[in-house]
């Protein structure tokens, strides 16, 4: 594990900067509870500080030295003190010292702690914070006994008193990489991050309280998937925080770690209402309004660590039952209270009722946590729950990554199997769990085959739904159309049965170009999620893929940040819903790349990949994905592994995803500098997809071409005049047939590339920028400049540069061939001449630094000003900043 660093807070340490530095010299202290960095904060703060305008002391105080005189300065004042004088001839005294050290710089006076400084200390503080020419900054530990000459610092108005929020998500997420070295997935992010809540030090903690064998590392990324296991000094430390408790309040404290959230009407029944004012008093409980309900949470999510592991076994079953029992006395009036009392019930060895397990069950799994669902539905196969039990259970074994024991269970109730309802569900289960999970392609006849058995329509409906998205997966497209469509025209078919159709149909739509129809589609699957949700919630993944695959082609970035945020992907995220929130993973990755954001595409992207790992039906996509970030970043040998990973991993039932394999290959072959290999397999792809017709993905792919310097190369079936149309023709045809506004965009990016003039191009530049698509932008704009140079059009390139610097600046690292292609290219002396002479160091220095006689230097310059089509010095530093890699890297 890396040294801890100092991670966000970059709003508090400027404000805290400005304090000292600003024209009123105010001071500034800190307050918050242990833990949350106010220590590391103040020290960045005094470190930033140039020793030379200011005379700067650090104070640390302590309960060691509350108790002495002074004690709290013993770094700053001499040891030896004067004899004879006053308390207020030594404050005086103690301010000479200090003014004198300074020599004539601003004092600043850094005490942490200050809380625990001795009178006299404190005292001292107070008045060089009076004086003229000082500042004083610190931190207070919240909850703790002020002395009076610090407090009255704000109450006099001589400094302000800002209260340190714990680190945002954000901020969590990045301090726990730096702490790894090295990414960590989301939803082990989030976990420790609400287990901490943004405190840096409980967040140290927690991860070296983690078991060693659970938190795992899989390209590159870590993952927490066991217990937390409390280190002794983390358990001390909330013991600290919990303190002493009578047996009274512990009970509260208790019931609300093994129940939350608890009515606070059911806590006031279990536990006696007066230890549960003092228990809220202490701090350890918070109350909390959630619409008519008011419930009863624990303050700090440790608390309930603590309090669960050191509660007596027995003592924790008696009171899960207790819980159990008041609640169903009281009746269950909100849906998740069934799911409560059957957690209870099982937690505490009194589950009886097979059928409450099961819907409780249900329940989770609509809710997307499979860990919980999984409990529940085993209990209820094993009290007894039969058929549909073991349905479920192995539905959700399925997306636990758990195909083979899936199969067993379904295969050990096959001979219940009786009438049309059961085997329809155990068919589809079935043949879910063997396609998907373990990739067997057969299944889909196999299907197709008992299907006719099926006598009712509404069963024989839901066998349909299935074999359409099996078929459209594997790319028989036209039957999987034909499939969905007689669902559709079912009236018996139920809810579950006709949206997992339509969203098979738009999901093709969406490929096909379809785009509005897609929408219009996949809306009508949204607004019924209340009545599908319930039967079939892993419906919700064939509505996600189409979704996405139409935000996707339709270059909706915004489409896809929406998505990303809903709630599907907090629930996949907190329940271990692998798929969801894999296939969620790779989308952001998508945009992000699209964004020129290529540090937080591959970052995202390799997360994708590692929560996918044990998932074959999306791994091969996140790998695609990480192929495409990885070259956008040039980094060829990364694209090339990850190339190679995608078609290890790609699943064979799902072959509707070629596309976005196979153009991420091509960007892989032109990365590894293969251009001609990487038109070529893209000439092919477009050929393919023609022939599938999937023309929203085929407009995506002859943009590719453009992008390699191919807009007027020819492609396609012979015309009748013998001719072949151009990657250009080809795209202002597709422009009228694909839905959105940016196929005709990419349309005129190909008639600009083709011979269009700068202006042409930039129009295209700024059509992209609109749509956020930065990357397409940044390329438009370099062909710009790379024409105005051509061309010898300085009054017009000067724009054009400027502009294409300040879209790179708003990129990460990107290098891509059309970047490359239109890039002056400067030896590595005039990388070194051209980066001088851009930070105004004249000829004459640069030879003394290089080694060169100042002519050498002026010819280098001519040569780099033709290279840039600039006039001289004045424009070298913005010409610089438009190339990519300007600081000296492989650009050039």
């Amino acid at each position: 594990m890396s040294r801890w660093s100092f991670v966000g807070r970059t709003d508090e340490l400027n404000r805290l900067l400005s304090a000292v530095t600003g024209a009123e010299g105010r001071g500034l202290f800190f307050s918050g509870d242990a833990g949350i960095g106010k220590s590391r904060l103040l020290r960045e703060g005094v470190t930033a500080l140039p020793r030379d305008g200011y005379a700067v002391w650090s104070i640390a105080a302590s309960a060691t030295t509350a108790a002495l005189p002074f004690g709290g300065l013993i770094q700053v004042l001499p040891t030896e003190q004067p004899h004879g004088l006053s308390p207020a001839g030594i404050l005086r005294w103690a301010v000479d010292v200090l003014q004198q050290q300074a020599a004539g710089r601003r004092i600043v006076l850094a005490v942490d702690d200050a809380h625990l400084l001795d009178p006299p200390s404190a005292a001292l503080v107070h008045l060089v914070a009076r004086a003229d020419n000082a500042t004083v900054v610190g931190t207070l530990r919240d909850g703790e006994q002020l002395p009076l000459p610090i407090r009255a610092l704000w109450t006099d108005d001589l400094v302000d008193h800002v209260e340190l929020k714990p680190l945002a998500p954000a901020d969590t997420t990045r301090l726990l990489s730096e702490i790894l070295n090295g990414p960590v997935d989301a939803t082990s992010a989030d976990r420790l991050g609400r287990l901490s809540e943004g405190n840096p030090l409980l967040l140290r903690e927690l991860v070296f309280a983690v078991d060693r064998e659970e938190l795992t590392r899989t390209y590159g990324v870590w993952k927490w998937t066991g217990r937390l296991d409390l280190a002794p000094n983390l358990a001390d430390l909330i013991d600290i925080r919990i303190g002493q408790l009578t047996s009274g309040v512990r009970g509260v404290v208790e019931l609300v770690a093994l129940g939350e959230p608890l009515g606070l009407h059911l806590l006031n029944q279990a536990a006696d209402p007066v230890d549960v004012e003092t228990a809220e008093e202490r701090g350890l409980i918070a109350v909390e309004h959630d619409d008519r309900r008011t419930n009863v949470r624990l303050a700090h999510p440790l608390y309930g660590e603590v309090m669960r592991r050191r509660c007596p076994v027995s003592r924790t079953r008696r009171l899960q039952a207790r819980l159990a029992e008041l609640l169903e006395l009281v009746g269950k009036r909100r849906r998740d209270d069934l799911l409560r009392v059957a957690v209870w019930r099982l937690d505490s060895g009194t589950a009886q009722d097979p059928a409450l397990l099961l819907d409780a069950a249900g329940q989770a799994f609509a809710r997307y946590d499979v860990p919980l669902a999984t409990r529940l539905a085993r209990a209820a196969l094993d009290a007894g729950g039969g058929f549909d039990a073991a349905e479920l259970l192995a539905t959700i074994l399925m997306f636990a990554d758990r195909p083979d024991e899936a199969i067993e269970v379904l295969d050990a109730v096959s001979a219940d199997i009786e009438g049309d309802r059961r085997l329809s569900r155990w068919l589809t289960v079935r043949g879910m769990v063997s396609y998907w999970g373990l990739s067997q392609e057969s299944t889909v006849e196999e299907i197709a085959a008992r299907r006719s058995t099926l006598r009712d329509s509404a069963d024989q409906a839901r066998v349909l739904a299935f074999e359409g998205i099996m078929r459209l997966h594997r790319l028989d497209t036209g039957l999987a159309l034909r499939l969905g469509q007689t669902v559709l025209d079912r009236p018996a078919a139920s809810v579950a049965a006709r949206e997992l159709a339509r969203s098979t149909i738009a999901h093709l739509q969406a490929a096909q170009g379809q785009l509005h129809r897609s929408t219009t589609a996949i809306n009508q699957v949204q607004a019924e999620a209340g009545r599908w949700r319930a039967d079939m919630p892993y419906l919700q993944l064939a509505l996600e893929l189409a979704r996405g695959t139409r935000l996707a082609l339709a270059g909706d970035l915004a489409g896809i940040d929406a998505i990303v945020a809903d709630e599907f992907a907090d629930l996949a995220g907190a329940g271990d819903f692998r798929l969801g929130t894999g296939y969620l993973a790779i989308l952001q990755a998508y945009a992000a790349r699209l964004r020129g954001q290529s540090d937080a595409a591959l970052r995202t992207s390799l997360g994708a990949c590692a929560v996918l790992a044990t998932s074959r039906v999306y791994a091969g996509l996140a790998q695609a994905e990480r192929a495409q970030a990885a070259a956008l970043r040039g980094d060829a040998a990364q694209a090339a592994e990850a190339m190679a990973e995608a078609d290890r991993t790609h699943a064979p039932g799902m072959v509707v995803l070629y596309p976005w394999l196979e153009q991420a290959r091509g960007a892989v072959l032109a990365a590894g500098g293969d251009v001609s290999g990487a038109v070529k397999h893209l000439t092919g792809l477009a050929d393919r997809l023609r022939a599938d017709g999937f023309a929203g993905h085929e407009v995506h792919v002859l943009h590719d071409l453009v992008r390699l310097g191919q807009a007027t190369a020819e492609l396609g079936p012979t015309c009748s005049d013998g001719s072949r149309r151009t990657v250009a023709q080809r795209l202002a045809e597709l422009s009228e047939r694909v839905d959105g506004v940016l196929p005709p965009l990419l349309a005129r990016h190909a008639r600009a590339a083709a011979g269009g003039s700068a202006d042409d191009l930039l129009a295209v530049a700024d059509g992209f920028e609109a749509l956020e698509l930065a990357v397409y932008a940044v390329e438009a704009t370099a062909a710009a400049l790379d024409r105005l140079r051509q061309q010898r059009s300085p009054a017009a390139a000067g724009p054009a540069r400027e502009r294409l610097a300040a879209l790179l600046g708003r990129c990460d690292l990107i290098r891509t061939p059309a970047l490359q292609a239109g890039c002056p290219a400067l030896s590595e002396r005039e990388w070194q001449v051209a980066r001088l002479a851009a930070d105004g160091v004249t000829s004459r220095v640069i030879a003394e630094r290089l080694f060169l006689s100042a002519r050498t230097v002026e010819n280098h310059l001519q040569r780099i000003y033709g290279k840039l089509g600039v006039a001289g010095r004045a424009e070298l530093r913005a010409a610089l900043r438009a190339i990519p890699g300007h600081d000296g890297g492989e650009s050039g």
